[in-house]
């Protein structure tokens, strides 16, 4: 009975997992893609940064994405289209600043920032005295969060998108927890108008446990020659050798939905949430909106001030010249699919007419009245054949073998 249920229980494993490598493929082509690269001459640092935000952007980007020179940017849009990249990140540098380019495909908008300031991982893990990085963290996208983009003024509400299109959405009632290993953080201030950028690792550690009681959990053992007795480490905190930086409060302590990875972090039970910056750390400005990819109608500039309804007259006619390309996309197709069934309303109809040519050649052959005077005219050939016989020979020919005399 073993051997029987084996190849059985290979197939279902087999179908499984052909399910679900289908399943990834389609959901891996419903999210957006990034490509992260520069556009002319940029220094070793700026590199860095290119592919520290490729870490960011992770697992849906190409990380070893190579440039060219003489590559421009209709290059990588004509890539992009087949692969499903959604979103340029671009930086580039010149005399006085470095900028970053964020554009949206296939139409746009783009929008353009200033880097004030950048830090790269190397520069934010070597300031920190533990940090967490690992590469299981870069297997699922990070969660993003947006501070104080709640605004009105139509360049926020536009960063606010953008920053959001950039990454799969959340069903907050379905998320797996443990999926959830970084966090992008994109604060807004409304004084300055600066936006910061910071990346975090996310630990989730139980709480309402001493110190050392964590040690255990984690089995990380600490050293208990100072105790007399092992109930010494329950109630008190002894001198461990990894000291604890973030003092936990109500601002990062939560009843979990769902058990997380970890010991001790178990469902409906009071856990805290740590972050540790991982890096990179960016300062922009925003500089100018535009409509379409690096070109079009310049919906927000920080030194040339439009009215409201100068802008919203701009969106309108976008939206607008949207609607129509969309309308005549409808309607090719619709008159594609008419060809379509015009040209297999034909193609029945000479299928039909074929079919009954047919019919009418071959009732004419049943009613051929040749074919008996064919078979008249043989018999009539093997009787003059038998005659030349008796007149030659003087002797009636064998039954069978006219043929052989006439020869």
């Amino acid at each position: 009975m073993g051997g029987s249920g084996g190849p059985g229980s290979s197939k279902n494993q087999k179908k499984e997992r052909a399910a679900a490598v289908q399943h990834a493929q389609q959901e891996f082509g419903t999210v957006p893609h990034s490509f992260v690269f520069h556009r002319g001459r940029v220094g070793k640092n700026v590199r860095q940064l290119i592919a520290d935000m490729r870490k960011v952007m992770e697992p849906y980007t190409a990380r070893a994405l190579k440039v060219r020179k003489n590559n421009s940017l209709k290059d990588f849009v004509a890539v992009a289209g087949p692969l499903g990249v959604t979103h340029f990140l671009v930086f580039s540098k010149s005399s006085s600043s470095i900028n970053f380019k964020l554009f949206r495909l296939p139409g746009g908008p783009t929008l353009t920032f200033k880097v004030m300031q950048y830090s790269l991982i190397k520069d934010v893990v070597s300031s920190l005295k533990r940090h967490r990085m690992h590469e299981q963290q870069f297997t699922h996208h990070p969660l993003l969060v947006l501070s104080n983009f709640g605004l009105q003024q139509i360049q926020v509400k536009l960063m606010a998108s953008m920053f959001q299109n950039m990454f799969p959405s959340i069903n907050v009632h379905r998320v797996n927890l443990n999926s959830i290993k970084r966090c992008l953080l994109i604060s807004y201030n409304t004084e300055t108008q600066l936006l910061d950028f910071r990346h975090y690792s996310v630990k989730v550690v139980p709480v309402g446990v001493s110190k050392s009681l964590k040690k255990l959990l984690q089995e990380k053992f600490p050293n208990m020659s100072r105790l007399e007795d092992i109930s010494e480490l329950l109630v008190k905190d002894i001198n461990l050798s990894e000291s604890e930086a973030e003092q936990d409060g109500t601002h990062n302590i939560l009843e979990l939905p769902q058990a997380y990875a970890g010991r001790g972090n178990m469902k409906a039970q009071q856990s805290a949430v740590r972050l540790t910056e991982i890096g990179p750390r960016m300062t922009l400005q925003l500089i100018k909106v535009e409509e379409g990819l690096a070109q079009g109608n310049v919906l927000y500039h920080s030194f040339i001030h439009k009215m409201e309804a100068e802008v919203k007259e701009i969106l309108a006619r976008k939206e607008a010249k949207l609607q129509l390309k969309a309308e005549r996309r409808q309607k090719q197709e619709a008159n594609v699919e008419r060809k379509r069934q015009q040209r297999e309303a034909h193609r029945e109809r000479s299928l039909a007419g074929i079919r009954r040519k047919r019919q009418q050649d071959g009732d004419s052959d049943a009613e051929d009245p040749g074919a008996p005077e064919q078979q008249d005219a043989a018999e009539q050939s093997e009787e003059s054949d038998a005659e030349y016989y008796r007149q030659e020979v003087g002797e009636e020919p064998d039954k069978g073998e006219s043929g052989e005399a006439g020869t």
